[in-house]
């Protein structure tokens, strides 16, 4: 299904951005066409007045001239926060390579979150700015499971694509997102992604919202074993399942010669050196629960 399109005139894209990674979050559209049934940013509709489904909609953002580019020299820009900027209206209406352009020689520092391989056209202008880095979001190598979850391009054009960036010279990151409890094997994402990426990021499922329902059914109906398993973490809170996957990942990436941390400081790293793989799930919950003797 194609998705109801609207041009919006905005009188700026860039916003400023509390996340720790970036000074600014760059969002060149509302809306996601990839429609992923977990997607956190669908409460974006509460702000946009979209009565629509989520992924049934993509305003597109017109702000024509960027002044002053220059103002954003050393400044960090997150391109794709809460929506994806490579989704498949990028090829026709090519807003975040525009403002690409607009901010080629500005000397601002761009991060890119995708789960396309369009981003591949822009790979040559994305090498001009200093320090790029381009994550995709893989937490399945089960394509018919990511068939399930989202309308995107496959796990192996993601992969593809992640080689080729890095094949470039240009960091990039398997962003192992969201983790599917029972499901999600971050083990085998890591030994499939660790030649083709600088860096491995790792999140949790987290259900809140109107897609909870949604996606607990689908438990419920494709994975009824694991139903006990998504009541223990969704509805009484617990934090076992997260605590041993913690304990069991950090033992993997031991052997395999990987490290394994809390903070991302990949960029003071060689770019031939192993990845960097770091935990961003419940992770403080976790560490003072074991403090206690309480986890779980």
């Amino acid at each position: 299904m194609q998705p109801t399109v609207k041009i919006i005139p905005v009188k700026d894209v860039m916003t400023k951005s509390n996340l720790p990674v970036s000074d600014y979050s760059v969002n060149p559209y509302v809306g996601c066409a990839h429609a992923c049934r977990y997607c956190y940013a669908s409460f974006m509709k509460r702000f946009t007045n979209h009565p629509e489904e989520w992924g049934s909609f993509v305003d597109v953002k017109d702000w024509g001239e960027l002044k002053h580019p220059e103002k954003f020299r050393g400044k960090e820009l997150f391109f794709g926060s809460v929506t994806d900027p490579y989704q498949p209206l990028e090829e026709t209406f090519r807003r975040t390579r525009t403002l690409l352009e607009q901010l080629q020689g500005s000397g601002a520092k761009i991060s890119i979150a995708t789960k396309s391989d369009l981003v591949l056209r822009d790979l040559d202008l994305i090498k001009s700015f200093p320090e790029a880095r381009v994550s995709w979001s893989i937490n399945t190598l089960d394509e018919s499971f990511k068939d399930d979850m989202d309308d995107a391009v496959s796990i192996e054009r993601r992969f593809a694509a992640m080689k080729a960036f890095h094949d470039a010279g240009v960091r990039t990151t398997c962003f192992i997102s969201p983790i599917f409890p029972g499901i999600t094997d971050c083990k085998a994402i890591i030994l499939r992604a660790k030649e083709l990426c600088n860096l491995v990021w790792l999140e949790n499922l987290n259900l809140r919202g109107s897609y909870k329902p949604v996606i607990l059914k689908y438990i419920a109906e494709k994975h009824p074993d694991l139903v006990p398993l998504y009541d223990d973490i969704y509805h009484k809170n617990s934090r076992v399942y997260w605590s041993a996957l913690n304990a069991e990942l950090a033992d993997f990436c031991r052997e395999e010669g990987l490290d394994y941390v809390r903070d991302d400081d990949s960029m003071k790293r060689p770019f031939d050196a192993p990845p960097v793989v770091v935990n961003y799930f419940f992770h403080e919950e976790v560490k003072k629960s074991a403090k206690k003797g309480q986890v779980g």
